[in-house]
């Protein structure tokens, strides 16, 4: 009688239940070595610290259990549900947690990947795993674990749970891997159809590992059964008590710096958080549209005040040109022109925050905003063409009508970096007035890459509690002598952003919007005029 079938079963089975109730390491390990690998293979419940010898074998990385410290695929599954998808399958996801919580992590997955892939076309996923995903892998990174991967010859990620295509982008653009070998999804006509291949059909980069010297890294706390970990003459598997001691990965330690990432929600989309924002949504969507018709409506003493009242928090730091209060005035010195206000870019309601701290109207110059922030903005606003030459006059007209508010940045940027300054301001004015501009939300982004750039404002308001940060700097002059050379238009430009950065604690860069838009959305950031 042959046993073999009988005894996978009762492996399988044992592996459920020890991974609900918590059983010893050391005996599944035992269970886990007589089937799935080669009685030959040398197991070590350890992560692999000697350098030279990996350096001259080939590591096979278990992603799930090698690299990230959660033990939970759910967050990833449900960026895609509604970064991809719509809240709506969002909810439906959430709705099948507690059953999913009972069931094995093979079946967990393949329901999972029914609910976000069913019906999504490859660019929404690609673009998801592009643009969303890395930022939320890297958060979730254990520096043990990356470690261990820097340290390898050849490094290839094998994804037992999460579709490759949900994390082969992160793995080779951030920790630097070679190969990523997980399963596929079917696909039909462009679009996802939400079922898993079998094993033996996605074999995605496993030709690249023929012949080589291979040592696993995992996990002792997962169950695999991958064709490559029945290869690998060593095992090293980490316990769930070391890696529960792991800690997340700093931001400077970062492979590759994050300056950019995509997507509506600014937390990690956990049950418990996701039940949250739920709950809160029926709530925000009145919330939303009263914050913006007091903003639209009300002097700006009186909106802001009122929007203190209902959760929005905006700040004005002292500094040399202002008390902190606001109506404040930078200076009281006449002149032929208005004012030129330079300030980095958040959102698209930086100009607007900036003309509530004055307590006057002033002008902001935009660039491919929709038509439906443009009629929605309280202030005038002047669009660009990016003709250098017609640029220049159209901003020369507006200083000539009051004060204008400028952001060379040219488009938004999340995360603590500053994206090159465009020099084009430094040769309009004499002096300019720097703004320094932070905020923060804690559900929503109020930015994005995709179609619905017109709802930009109305997510940042459907925020709990959004803030603003709003400090008015010392008044630059444009014309810079240094070593007896006059600079030039862009080295002047170049240090307003130094000195802009250096007040926010922010890092410099000489990215531009056309690489923010590339790297996102495969485009260079054209609004589409029909929205």
């Amino acid at each position: 009688m042959d046993l073999k079938p009988f005894s996978k079963s009762f492996l399988a089975f044992y592996c459920f239940v020890r991974r609900r109730l918590g059983s010893p390491p050391g005996q599944y390990n035992h269970w886990q070595s007589s089937y799935n690998i080669s009685t030959t293979a040398k197991i070590i419940e350890r992560a692999p610290q000697d350098d030279e010898h990996l350096r001259n074998k080939t590591l096979i990385l278990d992603v799930e259990g090698g690299l990230l410290r959660s033990s939970s695929t759910f967050p990833y599954f449900m960026l895609v549900a509604i970064e991809a998808g719509s809240f709506l399958r969002g909810l439906i996801l959430l709705c099948l947690y507690p059953l999913l919580c009972c069931l094995t992590q093979e079946v967990e997955s393949k329901i999972m990947v029914m609910v976000c892939f069913l019906g999504l076309r490859e660019e929404d996923l690609t673009r998801v795993a592009r643009a969303t995903l890395p930022k939320y892998f890297l958060e979730d990174v254990g520096k043990e674990g990356l470690e261990v991967v820097r340290r390898g010859k050849r490094v290839a990620g094998v994804c037992r749970l999460i579709p490759r295509v949900m994390v082969e982008a992160f793995l080779k653009e951030y920790t630097g891997l070679e190969v990523v070998v997980g399963r596929e999804v079917k696909m039909m006509k462009g679009r996802y159809v939400g079922l898993l291949e079998k094993e033996s059909e996605g074999k995605h980069g496993q030709a690249k590992l023929d012949g080589e010297d291979m040592i696993w890294f995992g996990s002792s706390s997962s169950y695999d059964h991958h064709e490559l970990f029945s290869r690998c003459k060593e095992v090293y598997l980490v316990t769930p008590e070391e890696k529960r001691k792991w800690s997340p990965l700093p931001r400077d330690q970062y492979p590759r710096p994050l300056i950019f990432h995509d997507g509506r929600l600014a937390f990690s989309p956990t049950p418990q958080a996701t039940l949250a924002m739920f709950m809160w949504l029926p709530l925000s969507l009145p919330l939303t549209v009263l914050r913006t018709l007091i903003f639209l409506n009300l002097p700006y003493p009186i909106s802001v005040a009122i929007g203190s009242v209902i959760g929005v928090t905006t700040r004005v730091i002292n500094s040399p040109l202002t008390t902190g209060q606001v109506g404040c005035e930078p200076h009281d010195q006449p002149s032929s022109q208005g004012h030129l206000y330079v300030c980095n870019h958040r959102t698209l309601l930086d100009p607007i925050y900036i003309s509530a701290m004055l307590n006057k109207q002033v002008s902001a110059v935009t660039y491919s905003v929709s038509r439906v922030s443009e009629l929605l903005s309280p202030i005038r606003t002047v669009k660009l063409t990016r003709n250098r030459d017609e640029d220049r006059r159209r901003m020369e007209q507006a200083l000539q009508q009051g004060d204008l508010v400028v952001c060379p940045e040219g488009t938004t940027c999340r995360e603590p970096y500053l994206l090159r300054f465009s020099p084009l301001f430094v040769e309009l004015v004499d002096e300019v007035y720097p703004v320094a501009l932070v905020n923060w939300s804690s559900m929503f982004h109020g930015t994005s890459t995709g179609k619905s750039k017109y709802l930009d404002h109305f997510y940042y308001f459907m925020n709990p509690r959004p803030a603003y940060d709003v400090q008015f700097m010392d008044k630059m002059p444009t014309r810079m002598m240094i070593e007896g050379k006059r600079c030039e238009s862009y080295e002047v430009a170049n240090l307003m952003q130094g000195e802009i950065g250096n007040v926010l604690g922010f890092q410099s860069t000489k990215l531009t919007r056309r690489d923010k838009y590339l790297t996102l959305a495969g485009n260079e950031g054209l609004a589409d005029e029909k929205q």
